[in-house]
């Protein structure tokens, strides 16, 4: 390997990242668990009680991660991915996440139609009148497929309430 694609995320900063990630995800069950009720009753535990130390199991080994990442690699500067490489993962990534945030709020089938769209116009290099019809008749299929074919309903946002597709 040259020098000049010593550039990157380092492994000390990654280890960081999953540690704090999966620390959050503890924190989360943790209090899901308190809200679902973590004591004792007189027919057994309550539903949250065993998620309630899983995630107290998951915030230990998290803080052990941690813990080892600033002992063992702190300051090394070992490489664990390229910039390049790095931006390819984001470029796709970041779509993803977009597409569920999207599908949260509008519904699946208009997410899809975006995402589908998106990918093909931005990633793609195709054209915004190729790429939209496609994702329009991609959305339209699956809801085909789902809603009528197999009478699996998905989620639906505003806009198809608006239709009155519901």
């Amino acid at each position: 390997m040259s020098e000049s694609s010593n550039t990157g995320v380092t492994r000390f900063s990654m280890e960081i990242a999953v540690a704090l990630l999966t620390g959050a995800f503890g924190v989360a069950v943790c209090v899901g668990s308190r809200e679902a009720g973590m004591g004792w009753t007189e027919m057994g535990p309550d539903a949250g009680y065993f998620p309630f130390y899983i995630g107290l199991l998951i915030i230990l080994g998290s803080v052990a991660n941690l813990v080892s990442a600033f002992l063992k690699h702190r300051g090394t500067g070992t490489i664990f991915v390229e910039t390049a490489r790095f931006k390819a993962v984001l470029s796709f990534l970041l779509p993803l996440v977009a597409f569920a945030a999207i599908s949260t709020f509008l519904g699946l089938y208009i997410g899809t139609a975006l995402y589908i769209a998106g990918a093909m116009t931005l990633q793609g290099k195709y054209k915004w009148w190729i790429g939209l019809p496609t994702g329009v008749a991609v959305s339209a299929l699956f809801f085909v497929i789902f809603e009528i074919g197999f009478k699996v309903p998905l989620l639906k946002g505003p806009v198809e309430a608006w239709f009155g597709i519901y």
